[in-house]
């Protein structure tokens, strides 16, 4: 399975609620998304996708990742597909750091593997269980009044599950999640996001305000040793997303008792291959196990509920659509959404399929 070629498409995707806001006055509009197409001799093709939130929200930025693919691809045509662990181990040795440039090729590589075993991604990456993940939808950061109104109309459009984005001004930040939880059923399952946006004393205020609240707590702050510190005051639920950003820390964490469940994105740790690893280490522990990504569309999205749908159902939290975010398309893929949850697709790899031509000319090919 000889890489033949490995083309670069760019495609910008709108949001379709509008302007998304996080903690600090960050903003976007949309995501700004890096296709990869992988080629083999025999005839296949595999995609791979990486989109990130702005240039705020994680160190990746889109022209940074095609600058570093553009920098890679060359130097991987020519190599065997199917060696996916040696491919990853060459990117790092051809480019140090920068996991998000990585995350595409790998997903296309992962595609590729599938198709040609004629297996869906779940089925490669420890075997499925069930066929449905539960979904949540993000509520930017606006007034109270209206962010009860956004939780209100998800929960009419099914969602059962609603991530409150705080870490702005504490007072405000209560009133947000209180005005939330008294718009939407008390079934209503509600995290706390702060996007690392919080130091420690801001921590402490909003976990004394809102302790009548029933809700998990999502990165309260930005340092490993920030979030360690403020643990014995957290009498709820601690989840980890920013910090969790390899194996290490995941370790580390464990060992301090730090965190009761994780938020692992794709293009954050590298790719499906990492975030594998990172699933398994939390499986071994019973840590609640999220997994999604910084943005994108069906490529993406089939690609981390792959991965989540082959992570025991005891320890699945939920994942996101975000097929569902945008306005346009980059795959056929048959989703199924119902009842809060989704079922991804069936077929083999991503089970989606790409026609190219829809993303108008490659913006970059490596060919032999």
């Amino acid at each position: 399975m000889t890489i033949e070629s490995i083309t670069l498409f760019r495609q910008w995707q709108p949001f379709r609620d509008g302007t998304y806001r996080c903690s600090g006055g960050r903003s976007a509009e949309g995501f700004d998304s890096t296709i990869v197409e992988i080629r083999t001799r025999d005839g296949h093709a595999g995609y791979g996708e990486m989109a990130p939130l702005g240039s705020f929200y994680d160190p990746a930025f889109a022209e940074g990742a095609r600058a570093a693919m553009r920098e890679l691809c060359p130097r991987l045509v020519g190599a065997d597909a199917s060696g996916i662990e040696k491919l990853n181990r060459r990117m790092d040795l051809l480019l140090k750091g920068h996991p998000y440039a990585k995350a595409a090729i790998d997903m296309a590589l992962w595609d590729l593997a599938g198709k040609r075993a004629g297996q869906p991604l779940a089925a490669l990456t420890g075997g499925a269980e069930g066929n449905t993940i539960a979904l949540y939808r993000s509520l930017a950061q606006e007034a109270p009044d209206a962010m009860a109104r956004r939780a209100q109309k998800y929960v009419a459009e099914g969602y059962r599950r609603l991530q409150v984005k705080v870490g702005l001004d504490v007072d405000e930040d209560v009133a947000r999640l209180e005005a939330v939880r008294a718009a939407v059923p008390s079934a209503t399952v509600l995290f706390c996001d702060a996007n690392a946006s919080w130091g420690t004393a801001e921590v402490r205020r909003f976990l004394s305000a809102t302790r009548s609240i029933d809700y998990v707590l999502e990165q309260p702050c930005a340092s490993y040793e920030e979030n360690l510190a403020v643990r014995s005051a957290c009498d709820r639920p601690l989840v980890l997303d920013e910090t969790i950003d390899g194996v290490d820390v995941l370790l580390r964490a464990i060992s301090d008792g730090l965190v009761d469940g994780i938020t692992i994105k794709l293009a954050r740790v590298g790719g499906i291959t990492r975030a594998k690893l990172i699933r398994d280490v939390a499986i071994a522990r019973n840590l609640k196990i999220t997994i999604e990504d910084t943005g994108g569309a069906e490529i993406d999205t089939s690609a981390y509920c792959a991965l989540m749908l082959s992570t025991p159902e005891s320890l699945r939290q939920h994942t996101v659509d975000f097929h569902n975010w945008v306005t346009v398309s980059n795959a056929r893929a048959e989703f199924r959404i119902e009842g809060g949850a989704i079922t991804p697709p069936s077929g083999p790899g991503l089970g989606v399929e790409v026609d190219t031509k829809m993303f108008g000319d490659p913006i970059f090919v490596a060919r032999q």
